[in-house]
C-alpha cells in the first residue's frame, strides 16, 4: 500500500474540510409556487364575494396561512392568482399582497369588454407587486370578446403597462388567443394549468403545445388531474410532451395551498410535481420549480 506523505495528507484533509464547507454554506434551492389562490371565505364583510363570481368558497385560505405553509415546506415566494369569486374586486388580493410583504405577488382579474374593470389596470399595475392579469375562456356564457377591439384593447393594455397575460382556457378557445400572442410577442403570456389538456381532444390541446414556438409563451405545470378522475388519463405523457415542446426555461409550477393546507401537504404536492419531471436533469428540474419563475416575476435570491 503507497505511503502518504504529511504534506499529502494535509491537502487531502484541507480540500475535504473546504467542500464540506461549501455544502453547508450552499444554498437551498429557490421554490417559487406560482399559482395559488387565497379566500376570505364567507363570514369577513370586509371582503364579500361578488354577486357574479361563480363560485363561493366557506373556507379560508389566508394570506397568513399562506405564509405558514411556506416556511414550513422550503416555499420562498408565491404568486397570489386573483380568483373569480371576488370578479374584479381585488380588495382582497391587495391584502394578501401587504401581508406578504415581498415574499407573494399576483395575478389581477379584470374584463376586456367592461370599461369599468378596465379602467382598475393602470393603479394595479403601479403596485409593482402585481405582476399579470388574467383572461377566462372556459365557460361559453363568460368567454373574452374573441376578434373585436376590446380585447386587443385589454392586451395592448396590459403590455404597455409592463404586465403579462395569464391565460386560463379550455384547449378549444386557444385559436381565438393566438393573434394576440403573435401580436404582442414582447409580452409574455402565462399558460395556466398544462393548457387543460383532457378538457379537449388532442388535436385542440396540439394548439397550445405547438404555442411552444412563440418565445412570450410560459407554460404552467399545475392543476394535475388524476387518472381515477374523468377521462381518466395519464397525465405524464402529456406533462412529457410538454417538457419536451417547451424546456425548462419555459416552465414553471404552481399548487398545493388551499383551506386545508398544512406544510406538509404543502412540501408533498410539489413533491407530486416534480415526481413527473425525473426524466429530466437535476438542474432543469431546479429550473422549472423555482429559477425560472424566480427570473419571470422578479424574485431576488
Amino acid at each position: 500500500m503507497p505511503s502518504v506523505s504529511r504534506r499529502q495528507f494535509l491537502q487531502t484533509a484541507s480540500l475535504t474540510a473546504a467542500a464540506t464547507i461549501a455544502n453547508a454554506q450552499s444554498p437551498a434551492p429557490l421554490i417559487v409556487d406560482t399559482h395559488l389562490h387565497c379566500f376570505a371565505g364567507n363570514n369577513d364583510p370586509r371582503f364579500p364575494y361578488h354577486p357574479r363570481g361563480p363560485y363561493q368558497p366557506a373556507a379560508k385560505a389566508s394570506p397568513e396561512q399562506l405564509l405558514s405553509c411556506m416556511d414550513g415546506a422550503g416555499v420562498n415566494y408565491a404568486i397570489v392568482v386573483h380568483p373569480e369569486p371576488y370578479q374584479d374586486d381585488h380588495r382582497y388580493l391587495e391584502h394578501c399582497l401587504d401581508v406578504g410583504k415581498g415574499r407573494v405577488k399576483g395575478v389581477c382579474l379584470v374584463f376586456a369588454d367592461q370599461p369599468n374593470s378596465m379602467a382598475q389596470l393602470p393603479a394595479l399595475a403601479k403596485r409593482g407587486d402585481v405582476v399579470a392579469v388574467r383572461v377566462h375562456a372556459y365557460a361559453p356564457d363568460r368567454l373574452p370578446p374573441f376578434g373585436k377591439p376590446e380585447l386587443r384593447a385589454f392586451w395592448k393594455k396590459a403590455s404597455d403597462l409592463g404586465l403579462m397575460v395569464q391565460v386560463h382556457l379550455e384547449p378549444r378557445y386557444a385559436p381565438g388567443f393566438e393573434p394576440y400572442i403573435r401580436e404582442f410577442a414582447a409580452t409574455k403570456v402565462i399558460v395556466d394549468h398544462l393548457g387543460r389538456p383532457f378538457q379537449g381532444t388532442p388535436a385542440e390541446h396540439a394548439v397550445i403545445v405547438r404555442w411552444s414556438r412563440f418565445p412570450n409563451v410560459v407554460m404552467k405545470i399545475a392543476a394535475l388531474p388524476a387518472p381515477s378522475e374523468y377521462p381518466h388519463r395519464d397525465i405524464a405523457p402529456v406533462i412529457k410532451q410538454l417538457t419536451d415542446a417547451y424546456g425548462a426555461d419555459r416552465l414553471i409550477y404552481g399548487g398545493g395551498f388551499g383551506a386545508n393546507a398544512t406544510p406538509a401537504s404543502y412540501r408533498a404536492a410539489r413533491e407530486k410535481v416534480q415526481s413527473y419531471l425525473s426524466h429530466l436533469s437535476p438542474a432543469d428540474q431546479a429550473k422549472i420549480l423555482g429559477i425560472t419563475a424566480g427570473k419571470l416575476f422578479g424574485f431576488a435570491r
